[in-house]
């Protein structure tokens, strides 16, 4: 919530790299959160710029009475988020209102999230949040370690933006959460 309230005080955009299916619905849930918790504003834009990530949260809303989330949450996901097509992407991109886009892929390999990173990095009233582990060598692992320049699509791109890193939504097992789960066996797997 600090991080949206800041940004879009000095006009800014948040960009989101997100996974396609449970990162981005986790991230559309807590927003929704936020929004109902008068935390940010109701009104600020929220841009869905992935199809799998799109599809997936159709799956999610049609299925929404298997989620550990209330069902009125589930059907809410997608309450005033605009879900958006190839051609809006491009416009998404040139866009100078501030807003908070989801966009795939969650360590910038690839995806949407290219275009949107390419725009928004060189401008310091934007902010690009990672939400999860960034493996070694990605352009995600690069932003968050302080990369002043990042390449996209052959070309090296300035990096002013500011750059966070909430580990706080990976969906991995940390060491201790690994030896937990194999202390749930009463015979351990051999391998």
């Amino acid at each position: 919530g600090a991080i949206i309230r800041a940004t879009l005080r000095r006009g800014g955009s948040v960009l989101l790299p997100s996974f396609a299916v449970g990162r981005a619905q986790a991230l559309l849930l807590v927003i929704q959160r936020l929004k109902a918790a008068g935390e940010i504003p109701v009104d600020v834009p929220v841009y869905l710029d992935s199809p799998m990530a799109t599809t997936a949260t159709t799956l999610y809303q049609k299925h929404r009475r298997l989620l550990r989330i209330t069902p009125r949450e589930a059907g809410a996901l997608c309450d005033g988020v605009h879900v958006v097509t190839t051609q809006e992407s491009e416009k998404l991109t040139r866009s100078r209102y501030p807003s908070i886009i989801i966009s795939a892929s969650g360590m910038a390999t690839g995806g949407r999230v290219l275009h949107h990173l390419k725009a928004l990095a060189p401008h310091p009233r934007h902010h690009i949040v990672f939400p999860g582990f960034q493996v070694g060598g990605t352009r995600g692992a690069k932003l968050i370690a302080g990369a002043t320049e990042v390449k996209i699509f052959g070309e090296y791109v300035a990096v002013k933006a500011q750059v966070s890193h909430l580990e706080g939504f990976s969906g991995h097992a940390d060491a201790n959460e690994l030896m937990r789960w194999l202390q749930g066996f009463e015979r351990p797997p051999r391998q």
